[in-house]
C-alpha cells in the first residue's frame, strides 16, 4: 500500500476546510446511497495536498487514545448528528467503520482517514430535507468530529 492514497474521487459536496494543529486539511464525501433497508451510506475522508492523511495525524499530539479511531469518531459523529437521526432501542442509528485496514492490528490509528458512515435519518426530518441537506449535515458533523479528535 502506498504511503498516501488519493481521495476516492471528487467530493459530492464542496470539501470543508479544517485545521488540525498546524495542518490545513479538507474533509470530503462520496455520493451517498440510500439502501432499501432505510440506511443512508457514504464514504468520508480527510486529505491534504498530498492525499488522504493517517488517523494518527488527527490524534492528540501526546499520542492516540486507547480506543480505536472508529470508536472515537463514532461517538463524536453521533453527538453532532443528535436529533437528526433515528433511534433504535434507545441508541442513535449511526454506524462508523474504517474500511481500509491498517498495517498492523496493534496500531489501529496507523491507517488512512477514510470513514464509511451509515445513518438512518429521523423519518420526519428526512422527509422535510433535500438530499444535499442531509449530506451537508453528515459532512459538517464529520469535519467537526475530525477537528475535535486532536483535542480529546
Amino acid at each position: 500500500m502506498p504511503d498516501r492514497l488519493p481521495p476516492p474521487g471528487p467530493s459530492y459536496l464542496r470539501e470543508i476546510d479544517l485545521r488540525v494543529r498546524d495542518s490545513a486539511l479538507r474533509a470530503g464525501m462520496s455520493l451517498p446511497s440510500a439502501l432499501p433497508d432505510g440506511w443512508w451510506i457514504a464514504l468520508l475522508w480527510v486529505a491534504d495536498v498530498d492525499g488522504i492523511v493517517s488517523c494518527r495525524s488527527l490524534a492528540p499530539a501526546m499520542g492516540p487514545p486507547a480506543e480505536s479511531p472508529a470508536a472515537r469518531i463514532g461517538v463524536l459523529l453521533a453527538g453532532a448528528l443528535s436529533g437528526r437521526v433515528a433511534e433504535d432501542a434507545g441508541r442513535q442509528a449511526v454506524k462508523v467503520r474504517l474500511p481500509i485496514p491498517g498495517a498492523s492490528e496493534d496500531r489501529p490509528w496507523d491507517r488512512p482517514a477514510v470513514v464509511q458512515l451509515a445513518v438512518r435519518w429521523d423519518p420526519v426530518r428526512a422527509a422535510a430535507a433535500r438530499p444535499t441537506e442531509l449530506a451537508s449535515a453528515a459532512l459538517e458533523a464529520f469535519a467537526g468530529a475530525v477537528a475535535s479528535l486532536a483535542h480529546v
